[in-house]
């Protein structure tokens, strides 16, 4: 079943890093840069466009979250994120803070 765009926008949610955390665990969380659209980047995963994702991922755009920021949200473990889950994925995007 293919999903468009728009639904994808709809399903999109806020969560915190302590509510993500076991999707890392399992390794299905893949972080967005903030400068990708979440909705965009879910849609492609979703309709399997190879060549756009492998582009992300060689300009460091999507990837898994490195063990830095791991670290970094293990001490702000209510750090918000937007997230969108496309099947096996959780893609998420981290919410500007306050300082931003």
């Amino acid at each position: 079943m293919k999903v468009s765009q728009e639904e994808l926008a709809k399903q999109i949610d806020v969560t915190d890093w302590f509510t993500l955390r076991a999707h890392l665990e399992r390794g299905g969380l893949i972080l967005v840069d903030r400068m990708l659209n979440l909705t965009e980047v879910g849609f492609a995963v979703a309709s399997d466009d190879v060549q756009l994702i492998e582009r992300w991922i060689a300009s460091g755009m999507v990837g898994k979250p490195t063990a830095a920021q791991i670290e970094t949200w293990d001490l702000e473990r209510t750090r918000a994120f937007a997230c969108l889950i496309t099947s096996p994925y959780v893609l998420i995007q981290e919410a500007p803070t306050e300082n931003e």
